[in-house]
């Protein structure tokens, strides 16, 4: 029930996965009434893996959507506003994981050098950092689909990724109907006995998955789920977003997400093809919506632009699957655009759906477990997006508010405590829950100038070695600018 990427997403990958079997039929009813939020433009890598297994080839997804290269995320003024000589902090959260070389962890040597004039630590530690911010490609044109040097996601112009999932999802045998829901009956168990429609009458199906977004149209005002918020951990609770031609043609698409922090949140940046996608996120409690298109206004440099409001319930529902019913997308939850966590819990959601989802037996038999990995995943995602903004030294009611320990979750306080004497750990996550590994931890603790001890016996490399190391790793990076092309001149080779 519903289109959309979350809709065509699920539908075209339960096609691919029960392909050939003969025992699954879908339907997907959209209604043409209703757009696409879009929100969700920027993606994580593992939506390659996803694509390439739809049987997508990469070069026709980035023509179909308008797609760009993203290789992380940058962080402007988190830390701190603006000085008044005008100097800023920025830092990167890129892909690709700390540079290895025989097995050696460079955080610990990394540590031990003077933080007044070392390095920030996604620089020193990989070769992605000074690619993406020159503005190179993580690839060349002739590599093979979805591969490269380099980790990357992508950037894309969400009304066309749901066109070309939509045309996938056909091809691989899914009916679409296009029609208004008006009713659900229920079948006295606490699920779902039929869904009526406008233009169809009653449809009846096994199982029915809400894809109605925000509306939650099966899964909460159906069947009553309840919703559990986090506001009172993430407190931005809108988005003033917009599209803006670029002025020139020829001018640079940065390959990351710009997230630039202003006083009662941020405002994305997503470079696409022939347009940049804008978006300011802020606490309804710390900024009115006139405060919000101002600072939207200052962010652009001026005021010819349409935008429109976005309200969201930073939360989750805990019980996503209930009876023959299961919940994907917003309608499941949403917890904030950063991170771009959206999409990514649309993957996380189908793929279980269609490993657990049984051929013979109770169809809610899996529901119990779908739901404690699934709200394990948000309640780490929780965690990992406050350690964003709780380290902030930003003046801001919002960012005091932030860095108020009453705010920050007992998991997280504790972690956080033990990070003062090691860096984070593989060992400090369950790999089932997890949608964030330990060095994505890293990149933003050390990005936000978190000290961790350098403690002695953390590292068996001697200092030269760690020095060499790093002056490889320099070397490495320099060499990949030179051999990899700008950014918009392989979306230009690609688009042909």
């Amino acid at each position: 029930m519903g289109g959309g990427t979350a809709g065509w997403l699920t539908a075209a990958y339960l096609a691919r996965f029960f392909d050939g079997t003969g025992q699954v039929d879908i339907t997907l009813l959209e209604s043409p009434d209703l757009g696409i939020i879009g929100v969700g433009e920027g993606t994580f890598p593992t939506i390659r893996g996803t694509l390439d297994f739809l049987g997508i080839e990469e070069h026709a997804f980035i023509r179909a959507s308008s797609a760009t290269f993203k290789q992380g995320i940058r962080f402007d003024d988190w830390l701190h506003a603006p000085l008044p000589d005008g100097s800023r902090h920025q830092y990167l959260h890129p892909f690709d994981a700390p540079f290895q070389a025989d097995q050696a962890n460079v955080v610990p040597d990394w540590l031990k050098q003077d933080a007044r004039s070392r390095p920030a630590f996604a620089q020193a530690a990989t070769i992605q950092h000074g690619v993406a911010i020159a503005g190179r490609a993580p690839k060349t044109r002739n590599e093979s689909g979805y591969s490269g040097p380099l980790d990357y996601a992508y950037h894309f112009d969400a009304g066309k990724f749901a066109a070309l999932l939509r045309r996938r999802a056909v091809e691989l045998g899914v009916r679409h109907a296009e029609g208004m829901l008006t009713g659900v009956e229920p079948d006295g168990t606490g699920g779902i006995a039929r869904v009526v429609t406008r233009e169809h009458g009653l449809l009846e199906a096994d199982l029915y998955i809400d894809c109605t977004g925000f509306r939650a149209a099966l899964i909460g005002e159906a069947l009553k789920a309840d919703f559990t918020s986090v506001r009172h951990i993430l407190f931005t609770d809108r988005a003033l977003a917009c599209k803006i031609p670029y002025a020139d043609p020829d001018a640079p698409i940065e390959s990351v997400t710009i997230a630039a922090a202003h006083g009662a949140g941020w405002t994305w940046d997503i470079g696409l093809e022939s347009a940049r996608g804008i978006g300011c996120v802020y606490s309804s409690a710390h900024m009115d919506d006139e405060e919000a298109a101002r600072q939207l206004r200052l962010y652009i440099g001026h005021d010819a632009y349409a935008a429109r409001i976005i309200p969201f319930e930073p939360g989750y529902r805990a019980r996503q699957w209930m009876g023959n019913c299961v919940a994907v997308g917003l309608s499941g939850g949403f917890l904030e655009p950063l991170e771009s966590t959206g999409i990514l819990m649309i993957e996380a959601a189908v793929a279980m759906i269609a490993e657990l989802l049984p051929m013979t037996g109770p169809v809610d038999a899996p529901a119990a477990r779908f739901n404690r990995l699934i709200a394990g995943r948000y309640e780490r995602i929780v965690d990992f997006l406050k350690l964003h903004y709780c380290l902030s030294r930003r003046e801001e009611l919002f960012w005091r508010d932030n860095a108020d320990p009453a705010s920050i979750p007992d998991s997280l306080r504790e972690m956080l405590r033990q990070w003062r004497h090691r860096p984070p750990s593989r060992f400090d996550f369950l790999l089932d829950l997890e949608s964030f590994a330990y060095f994505n931890y890293q990149y933003i603790l050390y990005g936000m100038g978190f000290e961790t001890e350098a403690a002695p016996g953390r590292s068996d490399m001697p200092d030269i070695a760690a020095q060499r190391l790093f002056a490889q790793i320099r070397q490495y990076g320099e060499q990949a600018m030179q051999d990899l092309p700008p950014h918009r001149t392989l979306i230009r080779q690609i688009n042909g």
